[in-house]
């Protein structure tokens, strides 16, 4: 929400000089964010001359010039940059004539844009100073002619500052307004605001305005067959009359400077009207060219099928959960939303329908983001407008068309209300006080409660205190206790760490994840987050193994086209970050990410689940097929590595990242949670078919395995075709199972006693066959002597049989309870090599 400070200052106290620093910080107190701050960016001298007189000349490039003599200032008088009063001045536009008061920037002026004004040679004269349009002086977007003044219905004095008297020394404070305050879409709740932070005293707009319903004449009927949680589309429709509008009559210059410091466009006089006064007081207004209504108007719901062309010009088919307000001609507006085409207010409009209505949240929320249509109005209803300004919002809009459009109220109109009062809420005597933490007195609860608007009852051991209508967020004493804590002072609150409750703490899932994340931080690696959708394309390539297609859930409404679906898997998300990375810079990654995948079974019903509507809560058969209806959403960690692990340097080259650093990383983790795991060679379709393991873990007591993932190479050309290095090293495992497999309490083993024996044995095997099947025959096959193994080499030539490889294993025997024997360790090392055989026909290589 921007705050024009001089309209501030209309309902608020503010002492001359206040700073918006100072007005920012008196709203932060009061838990209002601040967001920015906003002025017209001009600087004089600019000042209101007068054309004099003007030559038109030709110029070669088909352009014509006007070569003007503009009056700057009273005759004989110094104008405001020191120079004379009668000026030459370069003009390209066209739309003034002689006599014609307009925005003169003389030089030493600075514009929007820090456009510099000087006198400067241009078309072979010398021009001393610009006349200025709307959009050069920050107004608005109009650039084909200049300013007439004459068209805002001003004739001010040769020489007037043009800044004053446009409003453009005006700023405005921006702040961030969070949906349960929706009060403060509004200069009367932020002057509100502001007097509870400062004391200053405020002056309620909404109170000096006629309260009294016009006599009725319009026809209104409110017909809602289909509430929404039980509450009817709309409680409130006032409607009020204006006739002999002068279709000529202009915006005055103060109303469009305060739209446009508040974020609108001025449109016209009766538009801008409905906008200044929904700024002013929070209660969005629309109005309905009254001549082109066809009877009576009618709030009800749209039937199915129906359609409706909105002020933006697009035809919309509209939902039967859509509010609509309807003539005998059908729907003339989405409630709430946008009004409709047919009835839109023109330059030849002279009798205009008020509409100041409140209508329900849910539905105007639900409407808005089902036809992508957000508006200024959709933005407070779905927060909630206080229901007793409608009156009081229509009256103001009449009064400004009776003052600056010519107007005439005629008297009609019509008074719908059913809105039902807020709930009292009661207030335990020292409740806030101890939630809150603060001894607050008696008298410094019930004042705040008072300030902010409530009406107090005392009852027997605290308060009834009813809230505003303008605070639909106080449903609970808690939201009491916010009230007073922000009032009084979040100065007051102690900065005293609570003592968590015995039995508290985080689940056990929490802790492997939190164990897991600083495991990988702690290997060097850096967390990342990635945007939880997927393209189809991604899917295909990433989803699974094989050549299948992941089944994936599709959003009925995505933020992008582009990623459609929600992610099964965390490497394109990885992937996407490295891009981004390296497109800056950053040639050298290794980032990791823990996040829930989608992964829905093929086949399995994922449909809509209807939830019943109304004040009840869903029976137990909802919730479980809602439940039914969420696919499994396992918890995934993602690795990636691209780019040099060691930075080359003096006497040591750069030693690259590669699959040997995933696959060390992910068995730094599985140690973290005490998970043992194997790995085989693995296949995947984005992953180099020589450089992809599968990573597995035992599952019973069995000798079963289940695999958890996969660690690689992305495919050389699919790395091309993404605009990555050759070699990018990658990762990802099911964390759930990893989880559930750790164990809950990490076993330390005895130091050893005794001296080891180390051997090595070298076997000849095929070439098909895996390392890692032959360690775990060796493995095996030594039996419990065996401490540690790992293989060594892999030789392939001379001396090697075409077809069969070499493969060395560095073996570590030690036993608990004495030295070996150097014949124990033998024994040991020949019964793993007789294992090897037995499986795989190994031979010894001497």
């Amino acid at each position: 929400m921007r705050i024009p400070l001089s309209w501030l200052a209309e309902y608020v106290d503010l002492p001359a000089g206040t700073t918006i620093d100072e007005v920012h910080a008196a709203l932060v107190s009061v838990g209002l964010e601040e967001e920015g701050s906003h002025q017209f960016d001009i600087d004089g001298p600019v000042v209101v001359g007068e054309v004099l007189e003007f030559s038109e000349e030709p110029q070669t490039n088909g352009k014509t010039i006007r070569w003007c003599s503009v009056r700057v200032a009273p005759p004989g008088q110094v104008a405001a940059d020191g120079g004379a009063d009668v000026r030459g001045i370069v003009c390209g536009a066209g739309n003034f004539f002689p006599g014609d008061k307009v925005v003169v920037t003389l030089p030493g002026a600075v514009l929007p844009g820090n456009f510099a004004i000087a006198a400067r040679k241009t078309y072979g004269h010398v021009s001393d100073g610009m006349i200025a349009s709307t959009r050069e002086l920050g107004l608005g977007d109009e650039h084909d002619g200049i300013l007439r003044l004459s068209s805002l219905g001003l004739d001010p004095a040769v020489g007037t500052d043009a800044l004053e008297l446009l409003g453009l020394t005006d700023a405005a404070v921006e702040v961030n307004v969070t949906p349960d305050r929706g009060y403060a879409f509004s200069i009367r709740g932020i002057a509100r605001e502001y007097a509870h932070a400062t004391g200053a005293a405020f002056r309620d707009p909404a109170a000096v305005l006629p309260a009294s319903e016009p006599a009725d004449g319009v026809s209104v009927a409110i017909s809602d067959d289909a509430p929404i949680r039980g509450r009817v589309g709309a409680t409130v429709f006032v409607t009020r009359v204006v006739r002999g509008i002068d279709p000529a009559a202009p915006t005055p210059a103060w109303m469009i400077a305060r739209l446009k410091l508040a974020g609108i466009r001025s449109i016209s006089l009766v538009v801008d009207i409905t906008n200044y006064v929904m700024l002013e007081l929070g209660q969005p207004l629309h109005g309905y060219d009254f001549d082109l209504l066809r009877g009576g108007i009618v709030v009800r719901r749209a039937a199915a099928g129906e359609t409706l062309k909105t002020l933006d010009g697009q035809v919309r088919t509209l939902d039967p959960e859509d509010l609509v307000i309807a003539d005998d001609s059908g729907a003339i507006g989405l409630a709430g939303v946008m009004g409709g085409f047919s009835t839109e207010i023109s330059d030849a409009t002279s009798a205009v329908l008020i509409e100041a209505a409140n209508f329900d949240p849910v539905t105007v929320a639900r409407t808005a983001r089902r036809h992508k249509l957000p508006s200024e109005a959709s933005k407070r209803f779905e927060r909630g407008v206080d229901p007793e300004v409608a009156v009081a919002a229509a009256a103001r809009a009449v009064q400004l068309l009776e003052e600056l459009g010519g107007a005439r109220a005629d008297g009609t109109g019509s008074g719908y209300h059913a809105h039902d009062q807020l709930a009292p809420i009661f207030l335990p005597d020292r409740y806030i006080s101890g939630l809150v933490g603060v001894d607050y007195t008696d008298d410094e609860i019930t004042s705040s409660l008072i300030e902010i608007g409530a009406t107090l009852e005392y009852a027997h051991d605290g308060l009834l205190v009813s809230p505003p209508s303008w605070r639909p967020d106080l449903t609970h004493k808690s939201t009491l206790a916010e009230e007073v804590a922000r009032i009084v002072g979040y100065s007051r609150i102690p900065s005293v760490l609570p003592t968590a409750p015995p039995g508290r703490g985080l689940t056990r899932e929490q802790q492997l994840r939190r164990l897991a994340a600083e495991t990988l931080a702690a290997s060097g690696s850096t967390e990342v987050l990635a945007y939880p959708f997927l393209s189809e394309a991604s899917n295909r390539t990433f989803g699974s193994a094989d050549d299948t297609v992941a089944p994936a859930v599709k959003l009925a409404n995505p933020l992008d086209a582009e990623v459609p679906l929600l992610r099964t898997t965390l490497l394109p998300g990885l992937i996407d970050i490295a891009r981004r990375n390296l497109s800056r810079g950053l040639t050298d990654l290794s980032v990791y990410e823990i996040g829930a995948v989608f992964q829905p079974v093929a086949g399995a019903d994922y449909g809509v689940v209807e939830v019943p509507l109304g004040a009840s809560l869903p029976s137990a058969e909802v919730l479980d097929a809602l439940d039914a209806s969420i696919p499994p959403q396992p918890w995934h960690v993602g690795l990636l590595f691209l780019g040099s692990a060691v930075q080359k340097q003096p006497g040591q080259p750069a030693v690259p990242f590669g699959v040997a650093d995933a696959l060390d990383t992910v068995r730094l983790l599985a140690s973290a949670l005490d998970v043992p795991i194997t790995v085989r060679q693995g296949s995947h379709k984005a992953l180099h078919p020589g450089r992809t393991a599968e990573v597995l873990v035992p599952v019973g007591a069995g000798t079963d395995a289940v695999s958890v993932g996969y660690v690689g190479e992305l495919l050389p050309a699919l790395a091309l075709e993404l605009d990555l290095p050759r070699v990018v090293a990658v990762a990802e495992l099911d964390l759930s199972v990893l989880m559930d497999l750790a164990a809950r309490s990490v076993q330390a083993s005895p130091l050893a006693g005794y001296p080891a024996a180390t051997q090595d044995v070298s076997l000849v095997v095929a070439d098909s066959v895996a390392a890692g099947d032959v360690l775990d025959a060796l493995t095996a096959g030594a039996g419990e002597l065996l401490e540690s193994i790992h293989l060594v080499d892999d030789y392939r030539g001379s001396g090697i049989e075409e077809g069969s490889k070499s493969l060395t294993f560095a073996l570590r025997f030690r036993a608990n309870d004495r030295t070996l024997t150097a014949a124990e360790a033998s024994e040991a090392r020949i019964a793993g090599a007789a294992e090897a055989s037995r499986r795989f026909g190994a031979t010894v290589r001497e």
